[in-house]
């Protein structure tokens, strides 16, 4: 960052810091638990480095400083950094370790679960959509979901809530008064007499039996299953499976390629992707796989597909930028239409949730500074950040472990990027984006 770049007001660093445990990074844990405790590992001891990959920028010096001490308070075993200037990759660099036990190191387009930053790739291919015509935002639900109908004893609201409440959060459901839906895994398929895990579909069937917790579009509760309903949407829509549109119609126009839905087991880990690791005294879950008993939480603890299209894909920091380089306009021109992007920035004019000017959009969060826009995720075995600011950057950060204090793990994650910008930091004067090209890796979806 040069000197004559404004630094972010204050503002907006305390609206991140005291709204971060309803915005950034909302819970996507998996039922079960009560097993025993795994033993302490400790990945940084004493005074032991954490190590580094990726070039050494002008500035980076904070960068290193602050994301290894935070790992190390942390411990946490990796994380990747990126950060873009006006549409230019400037800084892309690797944490500490991305297999801990074989020594291997996190590069900076190492791929991790992104979690709830999913729901921006939803909302593109939602809206893309709606730029071809073939989505009306103001549409109920069910009226293209039409292979299912409210159930005896389900809420009659049900029928009315529209696509654009299911993006802004709006649609009636309230975690913090029944759960959420898709945490629901053993007694969703008790009811409906299915094995798990149960996925997106069968959730959507039991909750059409269900009271809402709100009058759909009266306020602001953050929702997974309200985007479990988008990938739906999406599928019946585009006739094609969700992870194929999203990479073909969405990802690829914007030289992305590598990002998928991930898998649930260390087995399957994919190319360039890093192992996961649970905190530190983390009890064991019940898998929701038949036959595997306890396991790890990063591990058998959650079914990816289950959050398709609310949580469920990997992609790497590099990645991330790349998909917000285009929305913005700075790398490309703008992805959707003019008028769409003004909807889905803009206020929907609800009860102010956050005290501090900010809301959510058709997807994204937004503060009242002209183009600061922010998501977040946490699933199990990590935690991400992706930042954009009013001044041209745009940064995400992804990590390998979700830590046992999401919420201020996260604020302390944001601190350490946001004051590593503010030390003045230049980064590349040539564009990286062509020193990492984002393969053409498989999908999960065959």
């Amino acid at each position: 960052m040069s000197s004559s770049t404004a630094r972010p007001q204050c503002h907006l660093k305390l609206c991140i810091a005291t709204a971060g445990a309803l915005i950034l990074w909302m819970s996507l844990l998996a039922c079960g638990g009560g097993g025993k405790k795994e033993s302490l590992q400790e990945f940084y001891p004493g005074n032991a480095a954490v190590p580094t990959t990726g070039l050494a920028v002008s500035g980076i010096e904070p960068f290193d400083t602050k994301v290894s001490a935070l790992l190390k308070k942390w411990n946490v075993p990796g994380a990747a950094v990126a950060v873009a200037k006006n549409g230019q990759l400037v800084m892309a660099r690797g944490y500490g370790y991305a297999d801990f036990e074989a020594k291997e190191l996190v590069q900076p387009d190492s791929m991790f679960r992104i979690g709830s930053t999913t729901k921006v790739l939803t909302s593109m291919a939602i809206l893309h959509l709606h730029d071809q015509g073939l989505i009306d935002l103001d549409t109920p639900f069910l009226k293209v979901l039409t292979q299912y109908q409210v159930q005896s004893g389900g809420d009659a609201r049900l029928a009315n809530i529209t696509i654009r409440q299911l993006l802004h959060h709006t649609g009636g459901w309230d975690r913090d008064i029944r759960g959420d839906p898709l945490d629901w895994q053993k007694k969703i398929a008790q009811s409906l007499h299915i094995a798990t895990p149960v996925l997106c579909p069968d959730v959507i069937r039991y909750e059409m039996g269900q009271p809402l917790d709100f009058a759909p579009g009266t306020k602001f509760v953050y929702s997974n299953f309200g985007y479990c309903i988008l990938g739906q949407v999406i599928e019946k829509v585009s006739g094609r499976p969700i992870e194929l549109y999203i990479r073909d119609e969405v990802l690829a126009p914007m030289d992305v390629y590598a990002m998928s839905i991930g898998y649930s087991h260390l087995s399957e880990r994919g190319p360039m992707e890093v192992k996961y690791y649970d905190y530190d005294g983390a009890s064991l879950v019940d898998s929701l796989f038949p036959g595997e008993g306890k396991v790890p939480m990063a591990y058998g603890g959650a079914e990816m597909m289950t959050y398709a299209s609310s949580g469920g894909w990997i992609g790497s920091a590099i990645d991330l930028t790349r998909v917000m380089t285009v929305i913005d306009g700075s790398r490309t021109a703008e992805y959707l239409s003019a008028d769409t992007m003004t909807q889905w920035e803009a206020n929907p004019g609800l009860p102010d949730w956050s005290g501090n000017g900010t809301w959510y959009g058709l997807g994204i969060f937004v503060h009242d500074s002209p183009r600061w826009w922010y998501h977040g995720g946490s699933l199990n075995g990590g935690q991400t950040m992706l930042f954009h600011d009013g001044n041209g950057y745009v940064w995400a950060i992804l990590t390998n472990s979700r830590t046992k204090d999401p919420d201020t793990f996260s604020n302390e994650e944001f601190n350490a990027v946001y004051d590593a910008l503010g030390s003045g930091m230049e980064g590349s004067a040539v564009d990286l984006y062509q020193q990492y090209p984002s393969p053409a890796l498989p999908p999960r979806t065959k």
